[in-house]
């Protein structure tokens, strides 16, 4: 039985959502939240295999929740609840290791579907999001980097090595990089160890703290 917990502050999508997922014999929605703060609190108390999470909601919103339950529980799936396509919003909920986004105007049958794909481990990235991130990155990566540290180094990243180091500063796993470049994991993998050799580290936090000062200064 799949434990679903889910958080928004629109009563009627929380029932909405409850009734559809309540249909599945497999499926139990154990607790409903109208704030962060209670998802936080119900992940604690019902230990759910899924969390489907609201962004903006009073209290605590739902990037902030999902940290704390990523942090705590980082096995519990969760799933951000989004009409939002705004960059900002894509991008914190990813570094804050979000397992993919529900857009609120899809089809009853594609919830059910999205939940099964999310407990076979899928990163649910839906078009119109993958879309932003993939536009973010091609609008900044040529100027983010600064050209004369990277020569003074004796540095020479290719334009797909851009796009990864970018994410990682970002915070995202190499899961998610897959998904917003659409790679496998295992040559996001291959990719990853490229960087480290050229910037002399193994260490992810040390890596993510020199590619740092690879950026310009307005970038960092």
């Amino acid at each position: 039985m799949v434990r679903i917990v889910i958080a928004d502050d629109q009563r009627l999508m929380r029932e909405g959502l409850q009734t559809i997922l309540q249909l599945e014999d497999d499926m139990d929605v154990v607790c409903t939240a109208e704030n962060g703060r209670e998802a936080y609190e119900a992940a604690g108390i019902y230990r759910p295999h899924i969390v489907l999470m609201d962004i903006k909601m009073p209290v605590m919103d739902g990037i902030e929740a999902m940290k704390l339950i990523k942090r705590e529980y980082p096995k519990t799936i969760v799933l951000i609840l989004t009409t939002f396509a705004e960059d900002k919003y894509i991008v914190a909920a990813m570094a804050g290791g979000a397992d993919g986004f529900l857009l609120k105007d899809i089809a009853a049958e594609r919830v059910v579907l999205t939940v099964r794909e999310a407990m076979e481990g899928e990163l649910l990235l839906p078009p119109v999001i993958a879309a932003k991130l993939a536009s973010r990155l091609t609008a900044t990566d040529t100027y983010d980097f600064d050209e004369t540290k990277l020569h003074k180094m004796g540095l020479f990243f290719t334009e797909r090595e851009r796009k990864i180091i970018l994410l990682l500063i970002e915070g995202y796993s190499n899961k998610q990089i897959a998904v917003t470049l659409f790679m496998s994991e295992g040559t996001v993998r291959n990719y990853v160890s490229v960087i480290y050799g050229k910037i002399g580290t193994n260490d992810r936090r040390a890596a993510v703290g020199i590619m740092k000062e690879l950026l310009q200064s307005e970038y960092r």
